[in-house]
């Protein structure tokens, strides 16, 4: 031990003094290398299973962050679209009431009939805001119905759509005259006692004619969708669909009208008592 220690102090001083122990270096450096390589690999590994185990939980947490802001996002996104089909049905409708010369206020459907032999709706309008037994109501794309039922801050609505419910129509073409009745189907009209010799067409448009007085003149209802001449038989079968967004409108006008038969609610109260 003596003997290897004054030599490690003798080559320790020589490589001080004198230049001809670096190449020895220098070539040991080649045998000890893997070694030094080795040495390092223990912390290498753990320097990177830390960093991978730190970069984990920052991804996880980045994740949760990214996936709780895109459904925020989502959301608004959805409110956004109902809001710009909302503001696009008000905009279809305040068109649809340039065209109207008769005054019109503009309500909204407030609930649906679930009886399902009946095609009736609510609206947020009633006696207090002027309405009447009667009233024609319209979406932004055609005749809807007529209110029956008037309360003092809501109305009950009766659409065209309703097997108990008729209007006198014309073709817009050439003015042919028919009945239109509801089927219970809120896309299918029916035309009843049309003779197979009647000018109408798949496509005309057909709009009301004004006689009975309870609806204006003029106003869109249906487009005829299919008509058959039956051999035999005194009428054709005429079927339309109604230009007026039955199943979807939730905006509506209130048409106020001169020519309408006005029936106050209280004078009905009062022909009950």
């Amino acid at each position: 031990m003596a003997v290897i220690v004054v030599l490690a102090m003798l080559l320790m001083w020589a490589d001080d003094q004198y230049d001809w122990l670096k190449p020895v270096r220098y070539v040991i450096g080649y045998a000890v290398a893997p070694a030094q390589k080795a040495a390092v690999v223990p912390l290498s590994v753990a320097e990177w299973l830390g960093d991978s185990a730190s970069l984990r939980r920052e991804l996880l947490k980045e994740n949760k962050q990214l996936a709780a802001r895109n459904f925020i996002l989502e959301r608004k996104a959805q409110g956004m679209a109902s809001l710009e089909a909302e503001n696009m049905e008000l905009r279809d409708l305040l068109s649809a009431s340039d065209q109207v010369d008769d005054r019109v206020l503009v309500t909204s459907v407030t609930a649906v009939d679930p009886d399902p032999f009946t095609q009736q709706i609510l609206i947020d309008k009633g006696g207090s805001d002027g309405v009447f037994i009667g009233q024609p109501i319209l979406d932004a794309h055609g005749l809807l119905g007529q209110v029956i039922e008037v309360l003092p801050f809501s109305s009950r609505v009766l659409m065209i759509a309703d097997t108990n419910h008729a209007i006198p129509v014309q073709v817009n073409r050439n003015g042919v005259r028919a009945i239109a009745t509801g089927t219970g189907s809120l896309t299918e009209l029916e035309l009843i006692y049309v003779p197979n010799t009647a000018d109408i067409r798949e496509g005309d448009m057909l709009v009301s004619s004004g006689l009975g007085g309870r609806y204006p003149k003029g106003y869109p209802v249906a487009t005829v969708t299919h008509v058959e001449n039956v051999p035999g038989q005194s009428f054709a079968t005429v079927k339309a669909e109604p230009t007026a967004k039955l199943d979807r409108s939730r905006h509506l006008l209130l048409v106020f009208t001169d020519k309408a038969a006005r029936v106050p609610p209280v004078a009905l109260w009062k022909e009950g008592q």
